[in-house]
């Protein structure tokens, strides 16, 4: 494996592999497997969950990492091809990402979706110049179109609960918001679970279109594995029966949406806020998944976060558990 910045890195038996190999590492740890082993994490966006787990995951096998943040210790980087750079990014990447794979054995990259044109993040210009200027293997932390490491700890925290994934309804719901988010999360939960071969139902307000090519990428995905994707504006008819629920804010389709209309028409959706009432439409021993942050009583209430369906914390330690595998495959560990 050259990169991983997407679920097609993997494709539907990588999916499984590497599921397979973190519960194995949950039970009996790896050692020090990146021995030696240095990794960049570049962050153009903030970061809790994911810079931790990364770090963690090199230091507790024996490697180390060197943090930059773009704009705070670091040089604004420019990534448009052909800019006049007058403006307040003196360093393109095209000179930062060779001269940082020069310096490490692998790069991993966070970089969020610009949320102005649909067709424009999904295309992940960032992550693809990293891919061809890096020199080195590359790892998403979330781009413009995929956060491929949460989908897998989301996938491997069903197949906890369940024992398997195959066939297994689950509910991808939009959730409301203070603002327009990228589609990065509910594109890679939607990818893996398709992947993964359940049964996903996709629901949401209309106008809040994931992107066309997930969507399709998705469908061929669940052709392989045996799973389904269907996509749907009716809550009950998505959540009836599902055994895994999950809720996600994200901005609405229509390129060029200005932020004052894009806030306005999530406004419009407050009634989609995640509610003991919305999950009690679920199976009866459904779980409740969200990558986290999560606004408390604008996304979802208290009383499902705090309730004994919710597996927000176990799904955020699972992305340790991945991650230390993809670094394994990406370093050539000692495990692998």
């Amino acid at each position: 494996m050259k990169h991983f910045t997407r679920i097609a890195d993997l494709g539907v038996n990588g999916v499984a592999a590497v599921l397979d190999q973190a519960q194995a590492w949950k039970r009996q740890a790896p050692g020090a497997h990146l021995a030696g082993k240095l990794l960049g994490m570049v962050f153009f966006n903030p970061s809790l969950r994911t810079r931790a787990s990364f770090e963690a995951a090199m230091l507790r096998g024996g490697g180390n990492a060197i943090v930059l943040e773009v704009g705070s210790g670091v040089w604004k980087l420019e990534d448009r091809n052909g800019a006049v750079m007058d403006g307040d990014r003196p360093e393109h990447i095209k000179e930062a990402i060779p001269v940082l794979g020069r310096y490490v054995d692998a790069l991993a990259v966070r970089t969020f979706g610009a949320l102005m044109d649909d067709d424009a993040d999904a295309a992940d210009p960032v992550m693809s110049a990293f891919r061809e200027l890096a020199g080195v293997p590359v790892i998403s932390m979330e781009s413009a179109r995929e956060h491929p490491c949460q989908g897998l700890a989301d996938l491997l925290t069903v197949r906890e609960r369940f024992g398997g994934t195959q066939k297994l309804p689950v509910t991808l719901t939009w959730a409301p918001h203070i603002k327009p988010l990228p589609k990065a999360v509910p594109h890679s939960f939607l990818l893996t679970a398709a992947a993964g071969g359940c049964e996903v139902r996709v629901v949401h307000p209309p106008g809040f279109e994931l992107h066309p090519a997930v969507l399709a990428e998705a469908q061929h995905y669940a052709r392989q594995s045996g799973g389904a994707v269907r996509v749907t504006h009716d809550r009950q008819d998505a959540l009836s029966g599902s055994r895994a629920v999950y809720a996600k804010a994200w901005g609405p389709a229509t390129a060029g949406v200005a932020a004052g209309e894009a806030a306005a028409r999530i406004a419009a959706h407050k009634d989609w806020l995640v509610t003991g009432d919305t999950l009690a439409r679920a199976a009866g021993d459904a779980i409740f998944l969200h990558c986290l942050p999560v606004r408390r009583n604008v996304e979802v209430a208290d009383e499902v976060l705090d309730g004994a369906a919710s597996r927000v914390i176990d799904e955020a330690e699972n992305r340790f558990h991945v991650q230390r595998v993809l670094l394994d495959k990406l370093l050539e560990g000692t495990a692998c």
